[in-house]
């Protein structure tokens, strides 16, 4: 039985706040104890992103299905995992929480609340790079939900460690933590103005892996009561 729609929407808040506290206080936390070494910086906020998804997904996937992302949501919602009437509000308690997790992490870092950043993240191969992240990681959650749902928060936590690496533009894959980061201007952030080209990218890729994945192993559409 699933939780009452205000416990879920709380849920996706609270996770989608930690979530970002782990992506942007790691980055800040990397970038000043790393002395300049980009590589070991990058590392050190890859494995805290990762395992931090683990614990957030183990804890709240009981009670909303710990999506964090609006594209996770609307494919569940594709299929009759969340009913389209219930888009709304966790999309934006996604959202909401994104930018709460960031306002968090500046504070425990004793920073403003937001600040714009500055980061470039720009060109067709940072687009590019956000599509095959988006695509790969939509692609591990369908199949594991359908056929091994116990793995599913290990092998999306996994994914994304590895997608930080393989991708040049570190893997954001979520519209809601691609905008909040634009209000960092630290390690984890993204230019303004390069926010539209990831976002865009992150749909395209989550529909391909929609279409893909519905041939690959197809399930029967139903809405949940």
């Amino acid at each position: 039985m699933k939780a009452p729609l205000l416990k879920r929407g709380v849920a996706e808040f609270t996770a989608t706040g930690v979530l970002l506290m782990a992506v942007v206080g790691s980055g800040i936390m990397a970038e000043r104890l790393a002395s300049g070494n980009t590589a070991i910086a990058l590392l050190a906020n890859a494995i805290a992103t990762g395992a931090a998804l683990l614990a957030l997904i183990l804890t709240f996937a009981d009670i909303s299905g710990a999506h964090l992302n609006p594209v996770v949501t609307l494919a569940e919602a594709s299929v009759g995992g969340v009913r389209w009437k219930d888009v709304p509000l966790y999309i934006s308690a996604q959202f909401a929480g994104a930018f709460a997790g960031v306002a968090a992490a500046h504070l425990m870092f004793g920073l403003p609340f937001y600040t714009p950043s500055v980061h470039v993240r720009s060109g067709m191969t940072q687009a590019f790079s956000e599509f095959i992240a988006t695509f790969g990681l939509s692609m591990v959650i369908w199949g594991c939900v359908r056929h091994r749902p116990r793995m599913v928060p290990f092998a999306v936590s996994s994914y994304i460690v590895a997608a930080y690496w393989f991708t040049a533009s570190t893997s954001f894959a979520n519209p809601a933590v691609t905008l909040a980061r634009s209000m960092t201007n630290t390690f984890a952030g993204i230019r303004h103005g390069d926010v539209a080209g990831f976002i865009a990218a992150q749909f395209a890729g989550a529909l391909v892996a929609v279409l893909y994945m519905r041939w690959q192993s197809p399930v029967k559409t139903e809405q949940n009561a």
